[in-house]
This record gives structure tokens, C-alpha cells and sequence, in this order.
């Protein structure tokens, strides 16, 4: 699903809401989202998950195309964590 698609659906179950106005909530949820995990917060959807933020260490890789030996430095980036709710619908049989 795009956000385009989100904010469509969203749109549908809620004719009170104008199309642009939904695109303005949506848009603010993520960019809440994302200041948070930008600050170093943790962001957790109660029955959906949790984003949080992991730092990977820089290590030695490997091109692949040469295999010659490159350092990749450390970063940080995103993790996402299922709730329990949306693991128990995803494996419901």
C-alpha cells in the first residue's frame, strides 16, 4: 500500500473528512514519526509495533562485484517491532 492508497482508504471510511485534510493528518503522523526516531526516541503503536532506532557498527564489507575489502562506517537506521496484535492476525490461520 502507497500513501496515496492510505490516504484514499482513509478518505472513504470517513466522508466528514476532505481528501486534502486526510493528506495533512496522514503526512503529520509521519513526520512525527520520523522527528521522533530522528531525536533518538522510541515510537510505539499500541496493537500495530514499535519503531525504534538501532546503531550498527562500522565493519569491514565486501564489494561484491570485486570482492575487494571496503570499510562501511557505523550508522544508525530504523527498526520496526510487531505488536502482538498484528502478529497473532498475521499467523492467524
Amino acid at each position: 500500500m502507497t500513501k496515496s492508497e492510505l490516504i484514499t482508504r482513509i478518505t472513504e471510511k470517513n466522508p466528514h473528512l476532505t481528501q486534502k485534510e486526510v493528506e495533512k493528518i496522514v503526512s503529520t503522523i509521519f513526520d512525527e514519526i520520523t522527528a521522533a526516531l530522528a531525536n533518538g526516541d522510541r515510537v510505539e503503536l499500541r496493537g500495530f509495533g514499535a519503531f525504534s532506532v538501532k546503531e550498527r557498527r562500522a565493519r569491514a564489507g565486501r564489494n561484491p562485484r570485486t570482492g575487494e575489502k571496503v570499510a562501511v562506517a557505523e550508522k544508525v537506521v530504523p527498526f520496526f517491532k510487531t505488536g502482538k496484535l498484528l502478529h497473532e492476525r498475521l499467523n492467524d490461520k
